[in-house]
């Protein structure tokens, strides 16, 4: 639809010339001869130029590649739930956001292997301003959001992003990824911001309920868990800028060094759940609050829940805590080893002097489990 032009996907009539405009970039060529280490570049060529779909170009190119990074980078991937989803429906899948490109990535290549539809997925423009990264985003069926606007333009995209979530969802029957919030969470506190469901509510028919609409997306809320951050370091000078209440500025690079960190760094083991359909929860919202602004942030409540206690929590975890606490409540549940190793990491990257520092680097591991903890015991 001609509305949708600057933000969606390539269609798969352009595939194929969209390929031949990269085909010999620098980029793909690394990319491709680190996922196909015994091809030559003329047979993965040959290979490429022959795919004319995006589910050609992520089935043959992009789930090698994941394949190969979860080989070089980690120590194997597990998931839980995947029983929930029915086949060929279309869910919004709500997620936490600890990776630029690995979270939707390994969704995907779950929902793959396990017989469901792969996503769209919500990316911010500031991600594909290099014209490589761009045409690989439409490749892999990313829709653009814009950032940074003033309040009118954000107004307008927003209309047009939540257009898009729900011609998807709604009429083409294709599955949504988007982030609970904008940008990754870094501090481990993983919050779903309510402008993102008041984005997604704005296509609701006219007179409809924003609570109805939402039954009718089919909510599942997405829990992705990291047992060492590959970008923690990177995180580090914006949480100490927060912590100190001061601006942060990117540097020129920094996204696109993010962007390739998260996906050599080491992640150890990694762990994707996925929650309930929400719309039976939502009804029970519907029901039992009042007011459209309260019915909003008990949905937002509804969605952090499920995230939260969807939270596989690891050694890294558990260990954070207890530094950050100065105790032992949690020693069950990791090894001296495994210590030994997270505290290497940490005093490798982080100023052990600057308690600060030391704070913020912990507290992005520790939060899962405060806040995991909290939900339990409420």
């Amino acid at each position: 639809m001609p509305q949708f032009e600057e933000i969606r996907p390539y269609y798969d009539t352009e595939v194929n010339q969209a390929i031949r405009e990269i085909i010999d970039h620098p980029m793909l060529k690394a990319m491709m001869n680190f996922t196909f280490p015994d091809m030559n570049d003329e047979q993965w060529k040959n290979l490429m130029l022959r795919c004319h779909s995006i589910r050609d170009f992520q089935i043959n190119f992009i789930y090698p590649g994941v394949q190969k990074v979860l080989e070089k980078s980690s120590e194997g991937l597990t998931t839980s739930g995947f029983e929930k989803l029915e086949p060929n429906t279309s869910y919004l899948f709500i997620s936490n956001h600890r990776d630029i490109i690995l979270d939707t990535s390994l969704l995907n290549a779950c929902l793959y292997e396990q017989g469901y539809f792969m996503t769209t997925s919500a990316i911010g423009d500031n991600l594909v301003k290099k014209p490589f990264l761009k045409h690989l985003s439409k490749l892999t069926r990313n829709f653009t959001v814009k950032r940074g606007l003033p309040a009118r333009e954000l107004l307008e995209s927003s209309k047009l992003i939540s257009s898009f979530i729900r011609q998807s969802l709604l009429r083409e029957n294709r599955s949504v990824w988007i982030a609970q919030r904008e940008g990754r969470t870094k501090d481990g506190n993983d919050q779903t911001h309510k402008g993102v469901l008041k984005m997604i509510s704005m296509a609701s028919d006219e007179g409809e309920h924003f609570l109805d609409y939402f039954k009718r997306l089919h909510v599942v809320p997405v829990s992705i868990s990291y047992e060492y951050d590959p970008t923690d370091i990177l995180k580090m000078p914006e949480l100490l800028a927060k912590a100190k209440q001061e601006p942060y500025i990117k540097g020129e690079h920094e996204d696109f060094n993010t962007l390739l960190n998260g996906i050599i760094g080491a992640k150890k083991r990694i762990h994707i759940h996925i929650g309930d359909v929400l719309t039976q929860g939502i009804e029970k919202i519907s029901q039992e609050v009042s007011g459209n602004v309260k019915q909003l942030q008990a949905l937002a409540d509804l969605v952090d829940e499920q995230i939260i206690i969807g939270y596989k929590l690891w050694p890294s975890n558990y260990i954070a805590h207890d530094l950050l606490t100065g105790s032992d409540q949690y020693k069950g549940q990791y090894s001296d080893k495994e210590k030994a190793l997270f505290e290497a990491r940490f005093r490798k990257g982080v100023d052990t002097s600057n308690p600060m520092a030391v704070e913020n680097f912990l507290c992005m591991y520790a939060n899962p489990v405060t806040n995991q903890q909290r939900l339990l015991d409420d």
